[in-house]
């Protein structure tokens, strides 16, 4: 099972930057990896609390993947699930459904955010399973004095929102505090259809529908509360202490055969950073991290419980992610930077069914059973800086070892090498290059190993306790082009996938495969300004991704969950000062290359129209209004890979579920 394959890493070409600032020799800028920023996210992304619906508006390398009105998923440049890292203030946050119910994303709102990086590619050694990118969260921090400020939003579809912060204190010691309480009802889509009526119009007389008593749930309620403290221990000396609670009940995931009782998740950070040490620590940063995540699901809603529930099923799933962290930064001469590091992780995750009635037999059987992954790993990164050129490079050494506490199955190991070059190089004033070559890895997950799914007494191995780790090869090369007026980024990758985990929707049992892939594309993006007043945003995102062979059973060669090109524009218009409206247009192409082997199906392409006001009446006072989906089109944006478990017909078609039709939103907020 242990696999550790050493490849060469050469740099492609001589590559490019903006010009850099330092305040004095001795500040050594570090290169910018590919990304992109989404900055005031809490003041910018107002229409809801999700995360994954906002970064699909901003990022074209960005598709959703719709399960409710609340709690989407994420699909990077083809890449989902532990392809791709999720960090809020560098910690690392999972879900605890198999059938991603509760993503990571879904566990920070957009409220509590304020800036979110989006990484591309595999050049991030810090982390633990960056495969193929990373979407960094930063939740606001403390300020000194006291601020605050209060939000109410209404929208379409019954939506409801309070939201709250105040932070203050000195320069020396400052806290947050921050708490928000929003419901939804089921929205309708461009056809007027609400959640019961879109399963109604997929599969009449379903069993898998909702109850005629619960026809008209509300399709979630959703709290979270955030508190942070900040404090200057001596000149030298800063800590962060950080907790994020979010409370999610009733969350209703039509397209599944469950919905979710709660979603309850605690995330806890410490960080404490000492500077100035001496020549041969600048910086030494120490984290410590801890997440629970706690998410029953069931069919308690549901025609399939039988009168008054039952025979109902759950699925009871619990997760917990820790970590310490240990970064040394010095400074190896006046133009190198090395940082040292330390990284060990554990999570534990378990998962239990529970039944009533006719489906009792089920009780006690393991989902997952009780499966520890732990991780340490030792990292060096360096920057090095040679006037208009400037290198990043990165090593880092994982040992990763599987144990499931429960149950006949044995433990595992995985060894990996991941390290990366990287590159920019400023042409000119206007022009900058970038590029470079990585590689890194990630294990596969409990789910993928060891999944029991609750069919016949003892349960269906549906994982795979066999399956190598996934290894990404990956070359990046791009152009930057920035004046007065015009701002783009054009970048192409090329990413070759050893051992990519896959489902094989076509094997009775351990339904997991390992298959060598490869996945390439470009994005474009940019900005212009055609005036003071007046400027638009643009965002083209295209990838394809083939299997090197199909799957034992298939044909289909086409990698799953790989969407068709996808195109974001905005005009901006800044009428005055802190006011502005945007026109935008979000657009994607038809689904004609897709894994039908594995329940994926063509899709139509679609195009929407989108409206926002935002107006600042005075310093304490503003109010953001918007229209999405003007057009009140009918469309879809989210395949039926069968990795997922969702609803089907009695053909064997698995349901589409299609996104909220015209949906008019109101945000207020007071400031003082």
């Amino acid at each position: 099972m242990t696999k550790m394959r050493f490849i060469p890493v050469l740099l492609c070409s001589s590559l490019t930057t903006l010009a850099w600032a330092a305040d004095d020799e001795n500040d050594i800028p570090t290169v910018e990896v590919i990304a992109e920023r989404i900055s005031e996210v809490s003041v910018q992304e107002v229409k809801s609390a999700d995360l994954a619906e906002a970064l699909t508006k901003k990022v074209a390398g960005i598709s959703l993947v719709r399960r409710s009105g609340i709690a989407n998923d994420i699909i990077l440049r083809g890449q989902k699930k532990d392809n791709i890292n999720i960090l809020v203030d560098n910690s690392k946050v999972y879900g605890a459904c198999p059938n991603r119910m509760d993503p990571p994303t879904s566990h920070i709102l957009t409220n509590n955010i304020e800036e979110v990086e989006v990484t591309e590619g595999p050049y991030d050694v810090e982390n633990f399973g960056t495969l193929s990118g990373a979407v960094k969260i930063t939740t606001k921090r403390p300020q000194p004095e006291f601020h605050g400020d209060f939000s109410i939003n209404i929208g379409s579809f019954g939506y409801e929102k309070f939201a709250a912060t105040l932070s203050g204190g000195s320069e020396s010691i400052r806290g947050l505090l921050s708490f928000s309480k929003e419901t939804g009802a089921q929205y309708e889509d461009g056809d007027g259809r609400d959640f019961y009526e879109q399963i109604e119009a997929d599969n009449p007389g379903t069993m898998a529908n909702y109850k005629p008593e619960y026809r008209d749930l509300d399709a979630y309620e959703k709290s979270t509360f955030m508190a942070k403290l900040y404090a200057d221990l001596a000149d030298n000396q800063t800590l962060e202490l950080s907790y994020t609670g979010n409370r999610s009940d009733d969350v209703l995931y039509p397209s599944s055969k469950m919905d979710a009782l709660y979603d309850d998740s605690d995330i806890v950070n410490l960080d404490y950073v000492i500077s100035d040490l001496g020549e041969l620590s600048k910086e030494l940063n120490i984290q410590v991290y801890d997440s629970q995540v706690e998410h029953p699901m069931s069919t308690f809603y549901r025609k399939s419980s039988g009168a008054d529930s039952a025979n109902e099923r759950i699925s009871k799933l619990t997760t917990q992610m820790s970590g310490a962290k240990i970064i040394n930064a010095m400074d190896v001469s006046e133009t190198s930077e090395l940082k040292i590091g330390l990284d060990f992780s554990r999570r534990n995750w378990d998962g239990t069914y529970e039944g009533f009635g006719t489906s009792a037999g089920i009780t006690g059987l393991k989902s997952i059973p009780d499966v520890d992954t732990e991780n340490q790993a030792l990292f060096v990164e360096l920057n090095q800086n040679y006037e208009a050129l400037k290198l990043k490079f990165g090593v880092r050494l994982d040992d990763t070892e599987i144990t499931p506490n429960e149950g006949s199955q044995e433990a595992t190991d995985y060894t990996a090498v991941g390290l990366f070059a990287f590159a920019t190089y400023q042409m000119d004033e206007t022009y900058k290059l970038f590029g470079g070559v990585g590689k890194a890895s990630r294990v596969p997950d409990a789910r993928e190993l060891y999944f029991l799914a609750a069919m016949g007494p003892n349960g269906m191995l549906i994982g795979n306790p066999d399956l190598d780790q996934t290894t990404n090869t990956e070359i990046d090369f791009g152009l930057e082009h920035q004046t007065d007026g015009l701002r783009f980024k054009a970048k192409l990758f090329y990413s070759m996938l050893d051992d990519f985990i896959h489902y094989n929707a076509s094997k009775m049992m351990r339904r997991f495969d390992n298959v060598d892939a490869t996945i390439y594309g470009f994005d474009l993006s940019g900005s212009y300004m055609m005036s003071e007043e007046m400027n638009m945003d643009f965002g083209l995102a295209w990838q394809r991704g083939k299997k090197d062979e199909a799957l034992t059973g298939q044909t289909d060669t086409d990698l799953a969950e790989i969407p068709p090109m996808k195109m974001n524009v905005a005009l901006n218009y800044m009428y005055r000062e802190d006011s502005s409206a945007m026109i935008e247009v979000v657009a994607a192409d038809s689904w004609s290359d897709y894994d039908a082997d594995n329940g994926e199906q063509e899709l139509d392409s679609w195009a929407v129209l989108n409206l926002k006001v935002k107006h600042q009446f005075n310093k304490q006072f503003g109010v953001t209004a918007g229209i999405d989906n003007l057009l009140d089109k009918t469309y879809a944006v989210s395949n039926t890979y069968k990795d997922l478990t969702l609803l089907a017909d009695g053909t064997g078609e698995i349901m589409l579920l299609n996104e909220p039709g015209r949906y008019v939103y109101l945000n207020m907020v007071y400031s003082f």
